[in-house]
């Protein structure tokens, strides 16, 4: 619970976030929420979550949290609501399709257990990349983007829109450097770490490429792999791979602890899928995105 509340309370401010439980006694049984981003776009979305443990399930606890949500949803303009379901939970995607949601992007929790990783590879992809010095440089931070950078790294940022979005009604997505303060702000309030690797052009100073992982301490273990993108006009270069490998022997250097590096991949993400299954990523569980009309779960609910 106290975990609970300290992610609670580092929520960034153009996030707005409203949350249901189910108690019994002292015992929270049942959750729900729903989240809506204040910014320019996708105004017309709302993303929202039921949890509720398995042995009330198919009691109508869901449907009357769903209630909640669409209850806010209407009054918001938030015609399109979206959630995602895992595989190790087989009762999420049965209620989605039962309130009428359609899996719009499937996609994949690819793992790598650091003990498989083929460091010999690392090294061949990071000698490759280092034979395109003459134009780019690579480069890390730990923590924050640099205030001189930070405007342009939201600029940059704009290269995740490039990244498949299957048949979601999802529009472009745009940050602000006060939104990415807000964000990085958040991960402190959590205690998480980032690193962020990137590949910039030496003679105009473009950022070219980047990724980034997070690591939290209490579970020191895992390492979760975040974004990773390469502008179009620098793409088939290896940039990706040398970005990947010179990341991963960092962590070998500096993070012995992690054992496990987990991402997530869209399964039309093809280019993405081969760098990771070159790299010994194997499956963990496999994820769906959904999204339904909020009319449609209106005339579910009755």
């Amino acid at each position: 619970m106290e975990h609970t509340i300290e992610n609670l309370r580092a929520i960034p401010p153009f996030v707005d976030v409203r949350i249901w439980a189910v108690w019994r006694g002292t015992e929270m049984v049942a959750q729900s929420h729903i989240a809506m981003l204040r910014k320019e776009e996708n105004k017309h979305l709302a993303e929202f979550n039921i949890d509720v443990l398995p042995e009330l399930r198919r009691h109508g606890i869901a449907r009357r949290l769903l209630r909640h949500i669409t209850d806010v949803a209407g009054p918001e303009n938030r015609s399109l609501l979206i959630a995602n379901t895992s595989s190790t939970v087989p009762a999420g995607e049965a209620f989605m399709k039962r309130i009428g949601a359609h899996a719009g992007l499937v996609g994949v929790t690819n793992q790598l257990r650091v003990a498989e990783l083929d460091r010999a590879l690392i090294r061949q992809w990071q000698a490759h990349g280092k034979a395109q010095t003459a134009q780019v440089e690579l480069g890390f931070w730990a923590g924050p983007y640099p205030e001189a950078d930070v405007e342009a790294m939201a600029t940059f940022l704009d290269v995740m829109n490039t990244a498949p979005r299957g048949d979601l009604q999802v529009e472009d997505q745009h940050w602000t450097a006060q939104e990415l303060r807000q964000i990085e702000a958040s991960q402190a309030q959590r205690k998480i770490e980032r690193w962020t690797m990137y590949v910039r052009d030496k003679k105009t100073r473009e950022f070219a490429g980047y990724t980034d992982v997070t690591w939290n301490p209490r579970d020191p273990g895992v390492l979760q792999q975040g974004g990773t993108g390469v502008l179009p006009k620098y793409r088939n270069h290896g940039l990706g791979r040398w970005l990947k490998a010179a990341m991963l022997e960092k962590i070998l250097a500096e993070r012995p602890q992690v054992k496990r590096i987990r991402t997530g991949n869209a399964n039309s993400n093809a280019p993405m899928l081969k760098i990771n299954q070159e790299l010994g990523f194997k499956p963990y569980r496999s994820m769906s995105y959904w999204q339904v009309e909020l009319d449609k779960v209106r005339q579910y609910m009755g």
